[in-house]
């Protein structure tokens, strides 16, 4: 099991686990798992606090009800799935802005923090508009 402890795993092994577990996810719940959704239930889970009524209200909470469930399990697993992978490889280390950042475009950690917010937005509002 040495490669659990290399740098990097080779794409077409970690695409045929990511492949099996898929497979796994629809077997076992009937659901393909995903984590768009998972993130407009946290937003929505973090408003209830401050405004359960104005939740309650909202077309798309009715349908999507903010909840701890499994898919919101499964996103968190890969928060902590990926820093257990990086310790045990020895690849973590925290830094405001990657190397290959700095070595293109500079150190400006506001900079790096907008491009990256910039991204995620779009990536975001791509997963929602295909309903993913």
């Amino acid at each position: 099991m040495t490669w659990l402890t290399d740098k990097t795993w080779s794409p077409y092994w970690a695409g045929a686990l990511t492949g099996l577990l898929m497979i796994l996810s629809v077997w076992v719940s009937g659901k393909y798992f995903g984590a768009s959704t998972t993130f407009v239930r946290s937003a929505g889970l973090i408003e209830k606090l401050f405004t359960a009524e104005r939740i309650a209200k909202m077309d798309y909470f009715v349908k999507e009800v903010p909840k701890i469930d499994w898919q919101w399990m499964f996103v968190a697993g890969i928060l902590i799935g990926s820093l257990v992978s990086a310790k045990i490889s020895g690849d973590f280390k925290w830094q405001d802005v990657p190397d290959m950042w700095v070595s293109r475009f500079g150190s400006s950690k506001i900079k790096r923090g907008i491009v990256a917010f910039v991204g995620g937005l779009i990536a975001m509002f791509g997963a929602r508009l295909a309903d993913g």
